[in-house]
């Protein structure tokens, strides 16, 4: 039997506390009557189990704090068949923690405190640094300096680095330099190139880093834009409960398919299905 791709997910582990309620409340008002759920979050935790239920083998390198939080996210980390031997434990630092506000058509509003997730350094990064991996796979929710240390691993190894650029900050030239996958939303995608048309923002971000860029597009699938030019890959009609983490199942599933030598418009053809059916049950984890 042929061993599954592997996958090393560089990226943040929360806790999300979540409040289902009727709408999102504007700013200054408070909206009652909803419903609290506890869950695991965090983009790289959550695309690290979208990965592994891909099946892949997955190894995430990441941080928490030395509280219960923490002691909870590692627990569920590892019921999904996700390694997290490279998870810091960090004495004296809070395991991240996001607020969640989801309406009853699954819009979402989200503050995050980042905790432990800040204090992930290149070195934990290089420290992880195991088997060649099939496939990279790091966001912005951590600094720069540890997203380029997994970037150099994904070099290393010759193998494919996806970058999801979440939230969105300009790129490092280190960065750029290196060739990533980027994988923004069209908010991310406008906000680092000025460009509205997500066609026009995913060609200006080919041309500053020579990859393949794809932007997630919601509800009407993603755009691949590439050295042939540019393709739409619709989404399948769903009935959406809840949009939060949508976009972390893209990423951990696109990762999982490039691992096993997908083509990447093919990978992401099965990371859109797997967004779409990933909105129709409630949390970032489905």
């Amino acid at each position: 039997m042929a061993a599954p791709p592997s996958v090393l997910v560089v990226g943040s582990i929360n806790v999300d506390l979540v409040i289902h309620a009727d709408r999102l409340p504007a700013p200054g008002e408070t909206v009652a009557g909803g419903r609290l759920e506890r869950a695991g979050g965090g983009k790289g935790a959550n695309q690290a189990v979208a990965a592994a239920r891909a099946g892949a083998a997955v190894a995430l390198v990441g941080a928490v704090g030395d509280d219960e939080l923490g002691t909870d996210a590692l627990a569920a980390l590892r019921a999904e068949g996700v390694d997290v031997g490279a998870v810091a434990r960090l004495g004296g630092v809070a395991t991240g923690v996001a607020l969640i506000v989801v309406d009853r058509d699954g819009r979402n509003q989200i503050a995050v405190a980042s905790g432990a997730n800040h204090e992930v350094s290149a070195e934990h990064v290089r420290a992880a640094r195991g088997s060649a991996p099939g496939c990279v796979l790091a966001s912005f929710e951590l600094l720069d300096e540890p997203v380029l240390a997994a970037a150099r691993i994904a070099r290393d190894a010759g193998c494919p680095l996806l970058v999801d650029p979440a939230p969105a900050r300009p790129l490092e030239a280190r960065l750029r330099e290196l060739r990533p996958i980027l994988t923004p939303n069209h908010p991310e995608a406008a906000e680092l190139t000025g460009e509205q048309d997500p066609d026009a923002a995913a060609r200006a971000l080919t041309a500053q880093t020579g990859a393949a860029v794809v932007v997630t597009l919601g509800e009407r699938g993603a755009l691949v834009a590439d050295g042939a030019g540019s393709a739409h890959l619709p989404a399948p009609a769903v009935r959406a409960v809840d949009t939060t983490g949508a976009g972390d199942s893209f990423n951990g599933v696109l990762a999982a398919e490039l691992a096993r030598g997908a083509e990447l418009r093919a990978a992401v053809h099965a990371a859109v299905a797997a967004a779409a059916q990933s909105v129709t049950r409630a949390g970032a984890r489905g």
